[in-house]
Parts: structure tokens; C-alpha cells; sequence
């Protein structure tokens, strides 16, 4: 799936979504989308299927299990491995921790994480450029989620395609990385209004690579003004605290949202 249809895509999902097509309730998932399998299915159609299958991942993890569900969006090399290891190391002794690596091809990821001690199941796409909901449930199936307080979800590295495909988790977060230049978030709008956090990675090496993250900032208070944004580097620290909080204030209104339903 290239860029331009990508695009094409997500327009045409706001047109559906404006004419009535349909909220999610119970979290939000982001903005809805297909694949080029899907193409010759009624838009509608396929929409409520993605949500379908959101919706019941998010029930096994939160209604059934009481997992606290996080996934990261992201270019490849934006961190969001070293990010989630950092994260990790933060929680409390007994939080129980688990990822689900999502990547084209290899198992790299899953290995990193499985080496610092953090239970992980890799999960190859092949030619797609992103999860979905269906490709998480099936990695459930190789996780104690019954034992779990907390669970990662590291999409696919692609700035475009993940926004359109809700995953049933609490909370979206994507980041991005000085090196990727600080425009970035003006030519990915979409990734950025899907999320509920945003985080601006490598934050170290800035001025080496003549970034200005000050801009990047202003950037998002334009194209998602209701998203908190961190500063980090993974290889420093600088910054994991901070994510942690915002994490944990999810957390915390996820919580308070079940007990409400």
C-alpha cells in the first residue's frame, strides 16, 4: 500500500465518518481504514469489521483480563523499541509486562525485548505496513494474558498506514525522532491526530542534526492541539519519567471509564 492511497483511503473515511457512519464508544481507536484486500467490499462494511474486531480485543484485554493496553506508532529507527525497554524499567517490581512486536519481516524486536527480561511475541506482516486487530489477537494467543497488568503494542515502522487501523488498545502513542527531521509532523498529520500521546525521541542529538524541537512542538499544538507531547531520549533517560506519568494518567482514566460502564 503506497503513501498516495493511504491518503486516499483515510479521506474517504472522514467523508464516511462525517455522513454518520458511526462512533466507537467504548475508547477511542482512531481513525478506522482498509486494505487493498478489501477493496471490493462496501466502505461501511468494512469499517464496522474493523471496529468489530477492535472492540473485542479491547474486551479481552480491559473487560476480561483488566490489561492495561498501550501501542506505538512510528517510523522505523524512531525508538520506540528502547522507549518501551526504558518504560519497563520505570514500573513497579510487580508489574506484570508484556509486548507484541510488529515489523515486515524478522523478529529483531521481539529479541531486544526478550533479552531484557520482557515476555514477546513477534508478528511479521510480509508486504503489509501495519497491524490490525485480528494479527494481535492471534499473538494473544502466545501470552499469559491473564497474569499481565500491562501490554505493549509495537506497530509496524510506518508513519502513514497504522493510523487507519484501530487496535482495540487504551491508548495510542507515536513517536518520532529528531533524525527524521523536523517536519515531520507537518507532512504526517493523520498518525498524530489518531494518537493520544505524542513523543519526540532522541531529543539529545538535536542540535547535530540541525533539528529544531521547538518547532516540532508548535507543529503538533497545530495539527493535534488535544495531545500531550514528551521529549525524550531513550539512550539518556531524559525525558522517561515524564512518559510514565502520561502513561499512568491513562491508565488511570481507563480504569475509572470501565467502572463507569
Amino acid at each position: 500500500m503506497n503513501d498516495r492511497h493511504t491518503t486516499s483511503i483515510a479521506q474517504r473515511l472522514d467523508r464516511l465518518l462525517a455522513r454518520g457512519v458511526g462512533p466507537v464508544h467504548a475508547h477511542r481507536f482512531g481513525h478506522d481504514g482498509v486494505s487493498d484486500g478489501d477493496a471490493g467490499a462496501p466502505m461501511g462494511d468494512v469499517l464496522e469489521a474493523v471496529r468489530d474486531r477492535a472492540r473485542e480485543v479491547h474486551q479481552r484485554l480491559s473487560h476480561d483480563n483488566d490489561v492495561f493496553a498501550v501501542e506505538l506508532m512510528g517510523a522505523t529507527g524512531s525508538g520506540k523499541t528502547a522507549l518501551v525497554q526504558r518504560v519497563v524499567e520505570r514500573l513497579p517490581a510487580s508489574e506484570r509486562t508484556a509486548v507484541v512486536a510488529g515489523d515486515v519481516a524478522g523478529a529483531d524486536d521481539a529479541e531486544r525485548y526478550r533479552e531484557s527480561g520482557v515476555p514477546a511475541v513477534d508478528v511479521t506482516t510480509g508486504k503489509d505496513c501495519h497491524l490490525d486487530p485480528e494479527r494481535v489477537e492471534t499473538a494473544l494467543a502466545d501470552l499469559p494474558v491473564a497474569e499481565l497488568d500491562t501490554l505493549f503494542v509495537e506497530n509496524v515502522g510506518n508513519m502513514v498506514c497504522p493510523a487507519d487501523f484501530p487496535l482495540g488498545t487504551h491508548c495510542r502513542v507515536v513517536v518520532v525522532s529528531v533524525t527524521e527531521g523536523e517536519d515531520v509532523v507537518r507532512k504526517h498529520p493523520l498518525l498524530f491526530q489518531a494518537a493520544d500521546l505524542a513523543v519526540i525521541n532522541k531529543v539529545d542529538i538535536a542540535d547535530a542534526v540541525g533539528t529544531d524541537v521547538d518547532r516540532m512542538v508548535a507543529d503538533l499544538a497545530e495539527v493535534a492541539p488535544s495531545i500531550p507531547v514528551v521529549r525524550t531520549s531513550a539512550r539518556t533517560r531524559a525525558g522517561i519519567e515524564r512518559l510514565v506519568g502520561e502513561l499512568d494518567a491513562h491508565r488511570t482514566d481507563s480504569h475509572a471509564h470501565e467502572h463507569e460502564h
